[in-house]
């Protein structure tokens, strides 16, 4: 086999992050202190002379692996995120090497393919409307826009208005109804389609934060109903069948953030808490969460893909026509990378049984912290429906100083909310590396922390 100049540096980043990989379970889930500052090796003049590439991967390994958070074991319960199972991480390597741009099926079949496998199996495993549209975003964020922008776009074009050609100037006012609990991501989902976040109208929530039907506004055929399949601090779920239900016989157009929560669709034994769901118009999904890909995988899916490709879609004389799905038609950016590789990869690998035992375990275990926390006499704050925990420690002082030991102990991580009126540590289990052995360990750790005072 004829030697190619980059075996070298490539078998040299394996070996790093094959070690790095290794001892993930070995290390502090935050970084130490004197390895947050030694980041302080990068901060130098823009090099006037090229270096050698084994030397820059050395020093990044040397300098940057120490810093990173582990959020790939599984100790990391803050921000819903997850790890990255095997095949999904290894895939992401060879489509590393593959550079591959997911524009268009011409500029890469592969990446044009798995998308469309990927959509199938997400339609059949989220018990999603067949023939739904989709695009490959980054996350939630980006998916709540893109869904949004095809909501915007199909609302205006039943009022005759062309948002694409002439925008929001002068066009008919579209309502946007969301619950007292909306995530922030949807809200700057909002601001970028120019919907606006202060112009929404909320509707009360129950001390699950679940929205509360009953309170819904009058709608109509200009009306955006957002709705949470997953509260981001308590898992609870909105009404969809009601919701839906109201939203449909008004015309209104009804889309659903589900960054974790529409995983649940996995488990037979969680799947109930999705019930109408599958009645709204669209939908936002993180693979990086409880699918556990490599950052960064979300992915936008409309029930109609028709307003999904004229508000995505632009055209130009290079760009070849095509009968076939164009995945740059249903994404903000055109090119990108291919994210679908990953998602084929996880998706195969586990199986419907294999990513429903993660979901399954993950609740388990999210209920053997409430019980944990219990307990040791702590206050659980939230009915545990899913895989979020909310522990008050005994006021906000003491909540954000067992909040800081816990971060500082490196056990585990664990960060802060604010929860109707109170002060919180959110625990978020969503990796397929967590261990029950990993959440005793952790249950040790914050009871620990909790029941030792400041010295001052």
């Amino acid at each position: 086999m004829k030697y190619h100049p980059m075996t070298d540096l490539l078998s040299d980043a394996a070996t790093r992050a094959e070690r790095y990989v290794a001892h993930i379970r070995d290390r502090r889930v935050f970084p130490a202190a004197n390895d947050v500052a030694a980041l302080a090796q990068f901060d130098e003049p823009l090099p006037a002379e090229p270096a050698d590439p084994a030397e820059v991967l050395a020093q990044l390994d040397a300098f940057g692996s120490p810093a990173t958070v582990a959020s790939s074991g599984g100790r990391y319960f803050g921000f819903v995120t997850g790890g990255t199972v095997p095949a999904a991480l290894a895939a992401n390597w060879l489509a590393g090497a593959w550079d591959q741009n997911a524009c268009l099926r011409v500029m890469s079949p592969i990446a044009a393919r798995l998308e469309d496998v990927v959509l199938k199996w997400m339609i059949e495993l989220l018990a999603l409307p067949a023939g739904c549209g989709a695009g490959f975003v980054t996350g939630t964020t980006a998916a709540n826009f893109t869904a949004l922008a095809s909501a915007r776009s199909a609302v205006l074009a039943r009022a005759g208005w062309n948002v694409e050609e002439d925008g929001l100037f002068g066009a008919p006012p579209i309502r946007v109804v969301v619950g007292d609990e909306v995530h922030a991501s949807l809200l700057k989902a909002l601001q970028l389609a120019g919907l606006g976040r202060s112009r929404v109208e909320r509707v009360a929530v129950d001390d699950q934060g679940r929205m509360r039907a009953d309170k819904l506004p009058p709608l109509d055929a200009n009306t955006i109903v957002c709705i949470q399949a997953g509260n981001v601090n308590t898992g609870a779920f909105d009404p969809a069948e009601d919701i839906c239900r109201r939203a449909n016989e008004a015309g209104a157009w009804v889309h659903v953030d589900g960054a974790f929560g529409l995983w649940a669709a996995a488990s037979p034994k969680y799947a109930h808490l999705l019930r109408g769901i599958a009645n709204a118009h669209s939908w936002a999904i993180d693979c990086h969460k409880w699918l556990n890909v490599p950052y960064d995988s979300g992915i936008a899916l409309v029930r109609d893909p028709a307003p999904m490709r004229r508000a995505m879609t632009t055209s130009a004389a290079y760009i070849p026509a095509s009968d076939e799905r164009e995945p740059f038609q249903h994404t903000p950016e055109s090119s990108r990378r291919a994210r679908g590789v990953e998602l084929w990869a996880a998706l195969k690998s586990l199986g419907r049984a294999g990513l429903c035992e993660i979901v399954e375990r993950n609740c388990r275990q999210a209920k053997a912290f409430a019980e944990g926390m219990r307990a040791a006499g702590l206050t659980v704050l939230n009915d545990v429906v899913l895989n979020q925990v909310l522990v008050d420690f005994g006021g906000a002082e003491e909540t954000n100083r067992v909040i800081a030991a816990v971060q500082a102990d490196g056990t585990c991580w664990c960060g802060g909310t604010q929860w109707q009126g109170k002060t919180a540590m959110r625990i978020s289990v969503s990796s397929w590396a967590t261990t029950d052995d990993d959440v005793q360990r952790c249950i040790g750790a914050i009871t620990r922390a909790s029941t030792t005072r400041s010295s001052k």
